[in-house]
């Protein structure tokens, strides 16, 4: 039986960059952990009722405030430790086109839009600051 102290335990996770275009740049909405204050994009466990990406989308709204067009495409993956095991990250886009002033967890996270620059040097996950560093290309494909 596996437990969840077992390190090869595995959690499925989804987590969405949000993004807007400003002028001709993409900035994407960071938020902080809720304990280390770490800055990170949206994620949680997928959800049995939801596919990946539509979770993804829903702790969007829930740990960042916004909503918007969700790309169904898996555009990377990635994987931490946690929880005694590994959190295994699908991570889809977010095009936002509504921001909350008051949401789920606000009283929680801090918030910040960021130049990809920016975020690539807040983000402590090397794979996802990949992930980040193709994200441009991949929106102005699409």
């Amino acid at each position: 039986m596996t437990s969840l102290f077992d390190k090869n335990y595995l959690f499925n996770q989804s987590g969405v960059v949000p993004y807007r275009i400003a002028g001709n740049e993409v900035e994407v909405l960071l938020i902080t952990s809720r304990r280390r204050k770490r800055w990170i994009i949206p994620k949680g466990i997928v959800e049995p009722d939801l596919s990946p990406a539509e979770s993804a989308a829903k702790e969007a709204l829930e740990e960042a405030g916004v909503t918007g067009i969700l790309h169904p495409d898996e555009i990377g993956e990635y994987a931490y430790e946690k929880w005694g095991g590994i959190c295994h990250v699908k991570v889809f886009l977010l095009q936002v086109t509504q921001v909350l002033d008051s949401w789920e967890e606000s009283f929680l996270r801090d918030r910040r839009w960021l130049s990809l620059p920016d975020a690539i040097e807040l983000i402590e996950e090397r794979d996802l600051q990949n992930i980040l560093r193709s994200i441009s290309r991949i929106i102005f494909n699409y």
